[in-house]
């Protein structure tokens, strides 16, 4: 686990390890979001990079008998 530290201008710098496991570039935009008393930065990925990210899913989906 890393630990950071925040700014004098609520500014944080992502430990280097974590920035090239995921692959993060400078400039690149992350989302925040506040979730059960923690900060969780998300990478905004275009969305041609998603491109076969849920591979392997299962797509089967009970469908009631009138929608069959």
């Amino acid at each position: 686990m890393q630990t950071v530290t925040i700014s004098p201008k609520y500014q944080v710098v992502i430990p280097k390890e974590i920035r090239d496991r995921l692959g993060l570039l400078p400039g690149q935009k992350v989302q925040a979001i506040a979730y059960g008393g923690r900060i969780e930065l998300i990478p905004v990925r275009p969305a041609r990079q998603m491109k076969g990210f849920l591979k392997g899913i299962d797509t089967k989906v009970e469908r009631e008998g009138d929608r069959e």
